[in-house]
C-alpha cells in the first residue's frame, strides 16, 4: 500500500506564516531553507510513517498523534489507512499548552 501524505489547512497556514515571518526578519532565502528542512522531513514518513514519537500532550483525541522534530518545530501528524495527515507545524518556543488546540 502506499503511504500518502496531505496537509491540513491549519498546517499550511503555519508553514506560510513561518515563510512570512522568516523573509521579513532573515531574508527569503533563509525562509525558503527552514521550510523546505521541514518538507524533507515529512518526507521521511513516506518511508517510515512511524519515525515520530507519540504526542503526549494530544492523548485524549481520537486520532494517534505523533510527531517529528525539525529545529525549532514539531510536526504533528496522524496516520489512517494508508494516509499521513500533517495537522501542525508548531513552534516549541511556544507554550506547549497552545499544542493542545490543534
Amino acid at each position: 500500500m502506499e503511504i500518502r501524505i496531505i496537509w491540513s489547512e491549519l498546517s499550511v497556514n503555519q508553514i506560510q506564516g513561518i515563510f512570512e515571518y522568516y523573509s521579513k526578519e532573515a531574508g527569503s532565502r533563509i525562509a525558503k531553507r527552514i521550510v523546505n528542512k521541514i518538507i524533507e522531513r515529512v518526507a521521511v514518513l513516506k518511508h517510515n510513517p512511524q519515525a515520530g514519537q507519540k504526542e503526549e500532550l494530544l492523548v485524549d483525541y481520537p486520532e494517534d498523534f505523533r510527531y517529528l522534530v525539525d529545529g525549532n518545530y514539531k510536526i504533528i501528524y496522524w496516520i489512517k489507512e494508508g494516509l499521513i495527515t500533517i495537522a501542525s507545524v508548531f513552534d516549541c518556543r511556544q507554550n506547549p499548552e497552545k499544542l493542545k488546540n490543534v
